[in-house]
């Protein structure tokens, strides 16, 4: 009859620590803390090297939400892989995320792209869509954007979308 008992105590035991919140949990570091603070108007570059165009669509929801908060001119420099899905050829494929940029395009949000990037790919200016314009360099165009005050953004193109329920 004791190893009966015994076993219930143990069975409850395991029951309240599968099923125990953050709350429950003792964690000695406290809790994070929220803070805000004005933000003054920031021009912004960003500095975009893909190896998949399909992440460009994340870089749309970068600049979305960091447009929200810095209010100021954007630009963004392309120099990577994902360079292609600006070509007209690959319209069809790329169109959903073509026409987001579009969309920025049309907010004012301006496309650089890096020629050296261009012609190691294989094209020419005349192969790009309309809202891209090609610049020299797409190192030196970030570099001349950050003295003419815009402040440089590196966006990695990681989604933290439902990462809680990863294992």
């Amino acid at each position: 009859m004791r190893w009966k008992q015994s076993f219930m105590v143990v069975l409850s035991m395991l029951t309240f620590l599968g099923t125990a919140t953050a709350k429950d949990i003792a964690v000695p570091y406290g809790t994070a803390t929220v803070t805000t603070r004005p933000t003054p108007v920031l021009n912004t570059v960003f500095d975009v090297s893909y190896d998949d165009p399909q992440k460009l669509d994340l870089l749309y929801d970068f600049v979305r939400n960091t447009r929200q908060v810095t209010r100021g001119k954007v630009a963004i420099v392309t120099h990577g892989p994902e360079l292609r899905a600006f070509a007209k050829e690959n319209y069809t494929k790329y169109q959903a995320i073509v026409d987001k940029m579009a969309a920025l395009s049309k907010e004012g949000v301006a496309f650089y792209m890096c020629s050296n990037a261009m012609k190691m790919a294989g094209y020419k200016p005349e192969d790009m869509v309309g809202f891209i314009t090609v610049v020299p360099s797409g190192f030196a165009e970030i570099a001349y954007l950050e003295y003419r005050g815009y402040q440089y953004i590196n966006p990695t193109p990681l989604s933290t979308r439902d990462i809680r329920q990863l294992r």
